[in-house]
């Protein structure tokens, strides 16, 4: 079976990458045994998987050819690959083989133990079949990896994408990617091994030499290659066989690249400047090398530019955890580049991995429109007027799913705020759904700001699933008093600290006119004080003022601290329908608003009547889709009437 998804025909590819497609499951703690290891994170994995990550964040076309198991892991490969922009036409999906799998772990700076179960799994199950002519001729070139020319089938798969792309006038790229455990020629528990002589093994790598435009190793890829242990005497021999640029990678040292006649040593060749910086995990930097060398060659940039941009791309991910996610992007690698002073241990640099996190994270949104269904105290408040019990209160947080759905369909602009509480069931159902999540980690009502769950935010949030937003309401004014202050930052740079370590996305929601006098710089104030403290939130989630003088101090704090923010979305306060569409246009006329997420303006009644027993299910969907609408329409027309661009 063929994967359908990402990418046009019409698109002329920068580079297909072939071979090995696999999912990460690494070690979260450091520093220890692999045997010790208590839990791992998950992320997609394999170097050329890894590469086509790294080539499409630094903004290349980028397309896998590959195979993934008909399973979970095959699924979430394909979905990671669609999320970063990675063409998937040449993602092949396997009905008999198995995902592979890696296990990885940090020991120390030198010692990365890796256990690689691919016992005939589904890349490896590529044959020539798979290939298909006119999507292999739509790109610039193919990019081979060496564990793909470990068996009969995958070489012929590989060789006959080498021969299309050369005939269509494209380039060939060849990672020597050599681990000696693919080839058989370690025990299975020596993964991270690099090195092991074997003719064999030089005798298949180099059958593709004559072929290759570029060729990128390690010394250790270059001694396998080359048949010699001497860097100079493998230089010289693959020279022989190939008119290649060939790159030797040094780590730390950087990298030399070869155009023409080896020279007497290596510094004889174009010199790569390394980065000086601590290393945390080594594996997947030469993947990252890849992304960033081919960002410049592949558009014809001078080679010692390339070499700047793959040592650079190197840095960053050996100063991170796991391999894809650690890739930079475009923006990131360039502020990387222009920065003179960043610290020795990277990940130290608050800036860097803001910009690292904000410039990575998958769908843009033009728009988001929500209804907000995460109210807890609220409903609670409602039973208790009607006399009737909280125990049908889930149930009517399901039938609100079923109302964005209706005003939806299909647009990924629309979400839903739901609760962990009332709303566990309708979360469960979002599971399958593509629209935004969100769900609240506060305490309702709390001030100073108290958590739900455990007292240590992090281990909660551990249990939600990556892809709910964590909304956090805080009653903040900017003239309270300094010991609540204090209080209630505290807890927002724990939280804040918590969302990066477990990878949620932040939504923080401020409502400042409950506890003082609001003027037209009080919300700008909070939103730069929140700045201050090193926090950067994804969204804001602001209260609606017609006051255009307000939004404009609110629209330049956050492009002023934060041009990487997601934006802004309106909340309800229970206002009237009427009152509520009025404040849209004020709101409307600045780009950084981009929605709202109202909730008891459009469920109150609803569910007063669907408690009571006046409405039926359908009634209440129904009932709840018509408000949703409006004010959806609403906040449409004024968009498209009232924005202008304000600086």
């Amino acid at each position: 079976m063929v994967n359908s998804s990402a990418g046009s025909d019409e698109t002329k590819l920068d580079v297909i990458t072939i071979g090995r497609a696999g999912v990460d499951l690494y070690g979260d703690q450091i520093g220890g045994r692999l045997e010790d290891m208590g839990s791992f994170a998950k992320y997609v994995g394999g170097s050329p998987t890894n590469t086509a990550i790294g080539v499409a964040r630094l903004g290349l076309n980028a397309a896998l050819l590959t195979r993934v198991g008909n399973d979970h892991m095959g699924r979430f490969i394909i979905e990671e690959l669609d999320r970063e922009g990675v063409d998937t036409r040449g993602v092949r999906i396997d009905p008999e083989r198995l995902t592979a799998l890696a296990i990885l772990g940090i020991r120390d700076q030198e010692t990365f133990p890796l256990i690689f179960y691919r016992e005939n799994c589904a890349d490896m199950g590529l044959v020539t079949d798979d290939i298909d002519v006119d999507f292999v001729q739509s790109a610039r070139a193919v990019l081979v990896n060496g564990t793909h020319l470990s068996r009969p089938d995958v070489f012929a798969t590989c060789w006959k994408a080498i021969e299309i792309i050369k005939a269509a006038g494209g380039r060939v790229i060849f990672d020597i990617d050599y681990r000696p455990v693919l080839w058989g020629l370690t025990s299975k528990d020596m993964g991270e091994n690099r090195f092991v002589a074997a003719a064999e093994v030089t005798h298949e790598l180099q059958k593709i030499l004559p072929m290759c435009d570029l060729i990128v190793g390690t010394e250790e890829e270059i001694h396998i290659l080359g048949g010699s242990t001497d860097t100079m005497t493998s230089l010289r021999a693959i020279r022989a066989r190939s008119d290649a640029l060939l790159v030797c990678k040094r780590g730390p040292e950087g990298c030399v690249a070869f155009a023409g006649q080896i020279p007497d040593s290596l510094d004889g060749g174009i010199v790569g400047r390394g980065f000086p910086i601590e290393v945390l995990n080594v594996l997947g930097a030469g993947d990252a090398f890849m992304a960033g060398f081919l960002r410049g060659w592949l558009q014809d940039r001078p080679v010692a530019t390339c070499c700047e941009y793959g040592n650079a791309c190197g840095a960053l991910v050996v100063s991170r955890h796991g391999c894809a996610p650690a890739m930079p992007s475009w923006e990131e690698l360039q502020i990387f580049l222009q920065g003179q002073d960043w610290p020795y241990r990277l990940r130290d640099s608050a800036y860097l991995e803001h910009v690292h996190w904000a410039t990575n994270r998958t769908r843009d949104y033009s728009e988001l429109i929500a209804l907000a269904m995460d109210h807890r105290s609220q409903f609670e408040d409602l039973v208790a007027e009607l006399g009737t019990g909280v125990d049908r209160v889930p149930a009517f947080k399901s039938l609100a799913l079923h109302a964005v759905e209706r005003v939806a369909d299909g647009d990924l602009c629309f979400g839903l705020l739901l609760d962990g509480r009332f709303g566990a069931r309708a979360l469960e159902q979002a599971a399958d759904l593509p629209y935004w999540i969100g769900r609240p980690i506060e305490k309702p009502g709390s001030r100073p700001l108290v958590f739900e769950g455990s007292p240590d935010v992090g281990v909660t949030l551990r249990e939600w699933p990556l892809h709910h937003v964590v909304k956090c309401l805080v009653f903040y004014h900017p003239d309270d008093p300094k010991q609540l202050r204090t209080q209630q930052d505290q807890q927002l740079l724990r939280l804040f600290d918590a969302c990066r370590a477990t990878r949620h996305e932040l939504l923080l929601e401020i409502i400042a006119s409950r506890h003082g006098t609001i003027d037209h710089t009080t919300v700008s104030r909070v939103i730069e004080h929140v700045y201050d403290l090193g926090i950067y939130p994804d969204w804001w989630k602001l209260e609606p003022t017609e006051d255009p003088v307000a939004w404009e101090n609110i629209s330049a704090a956050i492009n002023r601290r934060d041009p990487f923010c997601r934006g802004v979305v309106l909340l309800g306060l229970s206002a009237p329908e009427e009152e509520l569409i009025a404040s849209f246009c004020a709101a409307a006329a600045f780009d950084i608003v981009k929605g709202f997420a109202v909730g008891r303006t459009i469920f109150h009644g609803v569910a007063a009547q669907w408690l009571a027993g006046d409405y039926d299910d359908e009634q209440a969907i129904a009932a709840l889709t018509a408000n949703f609408r409006t004010l959806v329409d609403a906040w449409r027309i004024a968009r498209s009437g009232c924005k202008t661009e304000v600086v």
